[in-house]
């Protein structure tokens, strides 16, 4: 049965992410809160889940492509999309645990959905002038700690192990002050630089994190079967 209420929302979450305990994070509380209220009218308007997960994707392209126009103007609608994008990507699983209808299909399109979004976002760091060469480093990283926790959940740790200093609202956040930093200046590529020495940052020290979370977490665990984990 659908939860009814904010409390129920959370709690289904937290059963779909191994028990995480929700009150332990003030910002997953918060994101969860939000994406919450916005849901609700949406679940009312028959809106499917991957309608929302489309549109989020979409309007990350859009706004990497805004961007790239260069200008003021340009960089606040960039921001403005990318935050809408980053709302929007929550929003898909929201819906989905609110109409009762999650799916395993439906897990795997969000989580893809999600890695084209930071990539698209991380994008828009090299479209204002950061190093490509350091941008893809940072997408390298991202990349990998969520490949790191898809693995360790698969190998035993029975939920997301640690909420980093680098997850998507985190990532979303870097690329978007940067954006509009970006604004008062003429030449972007110095808030650029900025943006994605702190990205950069934030993701060696979010992928040491979890790095420790999961070497602590799966220590004197055996391997998984070779019949159940495969690639």
């Amino acid at each position: 049965m659908p939860p009814t209420d904010r409390a129920g929302y959370l709690r289904a979450w937290s059963a779909l992410h191994g028990d995480y305990d929700v009150a332990s994070s003030v910002l997953v509380r918060g994101w969860l809160a939000l994406t919450y209220g916005v849901a609700r009218p949406l679940v009312r308007g028959r809106v499917t889940p991957g309608a929302v997960t489309t549109v989020g994707v979409m309007l990350a392209i859009a706004a990497l492509g805004v961007a790239a126009l260069g200008g003021p103007w340009a960089s606040v609608a960039a921001a403005v999309l990318l935050v809408a994008s980053a709302l929007t990507d929550s929003l898909d699983g929201a819906v989905a645990l609110l109409r009762g209808r999650s799916s395993a299909l439906g897990y795997v399109a969000d989580s893809v959905a999600d890695r084209i979004s930071d990539l698209t976002a991380l994008g828009i760091l090299v479209v204002l002038g950061g190093p490509p060469a350091a941008v893809l480093a940072i997408a390298a990283l991202t990349l990998l700690q969520e490949t790191l926790r898809a693995r360790a959940v698969s190998a035993g740790m029975n939920d997301i192990g640690v909420v980093t200093v680098w997850e998507r609202p985190s990532r979303i956040i870097a690329v978007t002050v940067t954006v509009l930093g970006c604004v008062f200046v003429a030449d972007t590529t110095t808030f650029a630089l900025i943006g994605t020495a702190v990205a950069g940052a934030l993701a060696v020290i979010g992928f040491g994190q979890l790095v420790l979370t999961v070497r602590r977490r799966l220590r004197g665990h055996d391997a998984p079967r070779v019949d159940r984990i495969r690639g």
